[in-house]
C-alpha cells in the first residue's frame, strides 16, 4: 500500500497527549489528516490541538476519555458518530504497565493495564471495522512492544498484554486484507517518555527519543508494513528472542528489569 496523504481521511489516535502518541499526532497533522485525539487529560489534548491547528492548519477534534473504563470505547465511538466523524485510520497507541513483583502489584492496577492494553484496543477495532469494510478501505496501527516477543518477569502483565497485541494484529492483517483493510503492529523498544516513570522504573540506557520512534513507526505504517520495529538494537533483540529459549529470555529480562526499577 502506497503512502497517501488526504485532508479527507480521519485518524482516531489514542494516548495522544504525550510521548509517541503526541509525536504521531504531529506527523499526521503535518501531512494533512483530520485528527481525533483521545487521552484522559482534556487540558493536554486542547494544548496539542491548538499547536497543530496553528502550525499545520489541521482539523483537530478532541475527545477526552479514560479507556481503562470498560464502557469508555463504546461511549467514545457513539460521540464520534454524533459528531459525524467516520474513522479511516485507527491508531491504538494508549498503553500502560506496572513494574514490580506480580504478587505485590494490586489487582486494580493490573486490571487497568489489561483493560487499556487489550480490551479497549480490541473494542475500538470492533467499532471501526464495519465502517471500514463498507468503504472497502482502512488502516489500523496497534502499538505493541519489543516485549511482545518474550516473557517479562517483573513486568509480567504488560509484556503479556503486548504479546496479545502483536498476535491479534498479525491475525487480523490476514483476515482483513480481502476487505482492503491494513493492520500494522508497531513494536518500539525502550523509549524516553513519561511511561517509565508511571510504570515505576528509570529509562533504560540507550532509549530512543519518542520523536525518532514515532517517525519510524509512521513511515512503516503508511508503507503498509506488517510489523515495524524501530532501531537496529531493537531489531537485533527481536531476532535474538526468536532464537533463544523462553526460559533464558525470562532470566535475562528479570535481570534487566531489576536494574531499572526505582528503589
Amino acid at each position: 500500500m502506497q503512502r497517501h496523504h488526504s485532508h479527507h481521511e480521519t485518524v482516531l489516535l489514542t494516548g495522544a497527549s504525550s510521548g509517541i502518541g503526541l509525536e504521531l499526532a504531529r506527523l499526521f497533522a503535518r501531512d494533512g489528516y483530520r485528527l481525533v485525539l483521545v487521552a484522559r487529560s482534556r487540558e493536554a489534548l486542547e494544548a496539542l490541538a491548538d499547536e497543530l491547528r496553528e502550525r499545520h492548519r489541521a482539523e483537530v477534534h478532541v475527545a477526552p476519555a479514560d479507556l481503562t473504563d470498560p464502557g469508555a470505547p463504546e461511549r467514545l465511538m457513539a460521540e464520534l458518530r454524533q459528531r459525524g466523524l467516520a474513522v479511516d485510520m485507527l491508531v491504538n497507541n494508549a498503553g500502560a504497565g506496572k513494574v514490580g513483583p506480580f504478587v505485590d502489584i494490586p489487582w486494580p492496577e493490573d486490571e487497568a493495564v489489561i483493560q487499556l492494553n487489550m480490551a479497549a484496543l480490541t473494542r475500538l477495532i470492533k467499532e471501526v471495522l464495519p465502517g471500514m469494510r463498507e468503504k472497502g478501505r482502512g488502516r489500523i496501527l496497534n502499538v505493541a512492544s519489543t516485549g511482545s516477543y518474550q516473557p517479562g518477569p517483573l513486568t509480567a502483565v504488560y509484556y503479556a498484554s503486548k504479546a496479545y497485541v502483536l498476535s491479534l494484529s498479525l491475525a487480523l492483517r490476514h483476515e482483513l486484507a480481502p476487505d482492503g483493510i491494513q493492520v500494522t503492529a508497531f513494536c518500539p523498544g525502550a523509549t524516553r517518555t513519561a511511561f517509565s516513570g508511571r510504570a515505576g522504573k528509570r529509562d533504560k540506557p540507550g532509549a530512543m527519543s519518542a520523536e525518532r520512534v514515532a517517525r519510524i513507526g509512521y513511515s512503516g505504517f503508511l508503507r503498509g508494513r506488517a510489523v515495524v520495529v524501530p532501531g537496529v538494537g531493537n531489531k537485533l533483540a527481536v531476532a535474538a528472542s526468536r532464537l533463544l529459549p523462553a526460559s533464558f529470555l525470562a532470566r535475562l529480562v528479570f535481570r534487566l528489569q531489576e536494574r531499572v526499577i526505582r528503589k
